[in-house]
């Protein structure tokens, strides 16, 4: 950031007033976690006094790199971008190095100079995937163990993440075996559909012990086709997942869900406290901020979660 650059935002932020002006990429509403990341990013911009520039991609990459140029060409303070895929940044996010707007990953990581981008705020993806591979482990029935993986977005860093975390979590134990994967790209139908194939695959069912989905959404949308298949989701079938959405809470609370694994939707919190101390000093942060992550059960007064999490706007 140049001089002059840097002295504006000081001063904005010392008489209180905001000039700040920051684009937001979105992936999409692809999923229940998605849509609350977007209105926890609305709430978190209003409360600090920030004008945040907001634009769908619609799960489109070509939709995202014309939305930073867009806001580049606007000259807008900083660039919050959560990445649809992991790969083919470089020279969007060099041309907003160049225009010296600093740029924000928001959940999900892309592989590019570090240099490019001010920090990732997000979870620690693989570890997610670990929590949730480890409570099969820890609650599977006995004998052999045949799981069906319903993976996020080919080349998503979560679906890549999350599909190394799970199997770390089970390597070593010869009852678990992933009998079928396959990307349901993280939406309901993506997951209903997938699991229809899965249940007709495996013996209408019979030889499925567990269902690992990379998100909630996908579960959902797999629990409804195990319903429809006249199996019990949740016992016949062990279900977990990730994100903890409030859905989720009521599958467990009445039994359809057994474990997820949260993942928080406030990252623009920590992001715009970033961006603050960079442009008032010119500190610069951490090249990864995790957020925490938390293993939630049946025993976790789901319905509670639900009440907890329902007008976040999941």
């Amino acid at each position: 950031m140049n001089k002059l650059l840097l002295s504006a935002a000081i001063a904005a932020l010392s008489t209180g007033a905001s000039a700040q002006t920051i684009g937001f990429s979105q992936i999409g509403s692809e999923s229940g976690w998605r849509a609350a990341e977007t209105t926890v990013t609305r709430q978190e911009a209003e409360a600090r006094g920030i004008d945040l520039r907001f634009s769908d991609a619609q799960q489109r990459q070509e939709n995202q790199i014309a939305a930073i140029r867009s806001f580049v060409a606007q000259g807008v303070d900083a660039i919050l971008l959560a990445p649809v895929v992991a790969t083919g940044w470089d020279s969007v996010l060099e041309e907003a190095k160049e225009a010296e707007i600093p740029v924000v990953l928001l959940d999900r990581r892309v592989d590019s100079a570090d240099d490019l981008y001010l920090t990732a705020v997000g979870s620690d993806l693989v570890h997610e995937g670990e929590v949730a591979g480890q409570w099969l482990v820890d609650n599977k029935p006995e004998g052999t163990c045949r799981v069906v993986e319903l993976q996020g977005t080919t080349g998503s860093s979560p679906a890549i993440d999350r599909a190394t975390g799970f199997r770390n979590a089970i390597e070593g134990n010869a009852e678990i075996e992933i009998a079928r994967s396959q990307t349901g790209d993280f939406t309901r139908s993506g997951g209903k559909e997938v699991m229809e194939s899965f249940l007709q695959a495996e013996g209408g069912g019979d030889d499925i012990c567990a269902l690992y989905a990379h998100n909630d959404d996908m579960a959902i949308g797999a629990i409804q086709a195990i319903k429809e298949a006249g199996i019990d989701p949740g016992d016949d079938i062990l279900i977990v997942s990730i994100d903890a959405v409030p859905d989720i809470f009521q599958a467990m609370a009445a039994g359809d869900a057994n474990a997820t694994v949260e993942l928080t939707p406030n990252m623009a919190g920590p992001a715009f406290d970033a961006l603050a101390a960079y442009m008032a000093d010119g500190t610069e942060p951490e090249k990864f901020i995790q957020t925490e992550s938390t293993l939630y059960t049946q025993d976790d007064d789901p319905m509670g979660e639900y009440e907890a999490r329902k007008d976040l706007g999941y």
